[in-house]
């Protein structure tokens, strides 16, 4: 096994059972289906982060199997599940870690409104409080980018640095979301795809109406202080 410090290991193994636990929670709340989807969690620490493996779904993962990386995306040879393959998504997972050491954890889906959204490339307008409390504004969209190397990570990165949404999408691909850490991500994610679907069923009965931006701004500011971030609203 690669030599990594106790402290490390420690953190290594808390970081594996956080993410194959929270696995379960895609498959809960419908955000994946199949061997789609996954969450990566930047291990405490480290300049490391565990990926689920390709091809692997939430009934057959487990702590062991998940994969350690570097923030190169470079398997850590001789690490439990260091035979497998990571997510086809590592790259765009590795590039937003190097770009954003504030960002804790990637979570990737392809839930059925949201992805309906991208497959539109259509922004997921803020017509509702709840867009505003949690993304503080619309949940923007990025371009249509071959999967396989870096270039849906850099894309993503442009997105959550030009706007104060933790979730994107990606044009015709699916959900991007981030947070300090891997439950925040998978809260960003659950609470995007339930936006999504509400916001469609609006549009299907009628015209919708986007809050006004002072009102975003108060909303927003008023969340981020209530869960102790105190950002200000730009």
């Amino acid at each position: 096994m690669t030599a990594l410090e106790p402290a490390i290991q420690v953190a290594v193994a808390r970081t594996r059972e956080q993410v194959a636990r929270l696995h379960e929670d895609l498959v809960r709340y419908d955000l994946v289906v199949w061997t789609s989807g996954d969450i990566s969690a930047r291990v405490p620490g480290a300049d490391l982060f565990v990926i689920k493996p390709s091809a692997i779904g939430a009934d057959d993962l487990s702590p062991e199997n998940l994969v350690l990386c570097d923030l190169d995306g470079a398997v850590v040879a001789d690490t439990p599940g260091w035979n497998r393959d990571p997510s086809n998504a590592v790259a765009a997972h590795s590039h937003i870690y190097r770009a954003d050491p504030s960002i804790g954890a990637v979570v990737h889906t392809h839930s059925t409104y949201a992805t309906a959204w991208a497959a539109r490339a259509e922004p997921i307008p803020c017509v509702l409080m709840a867009t505003a409390r949690e993304f503080g504004g619309e949940i923007p969209v990025g371009p249509l980018v071959e999967l396989g190397d870096e270039s849906v990570g850099r894309e993503v990165m442009a997105l959550l640095d030009s706007q104060r949404s933790r979730a994107v999408l990606m044009q015709s691909h699916g959900l991007f979301t981030v947070g300090v850490d891997a439950p925040a991500a998978v809260r960003a994610a659950v609470l995007a795809e339930d936006i999504a679907r509400t916001t469609h069923v609006a549009q299907e009965l009628g015209i919708l109406r986007p809050l006004p931006r002072q009102l975003i701004d108060r909303l927003y500011e008023a969340s981020r202080t209530r869960l102790g971030i105190g950002a200000t609203a730009p």
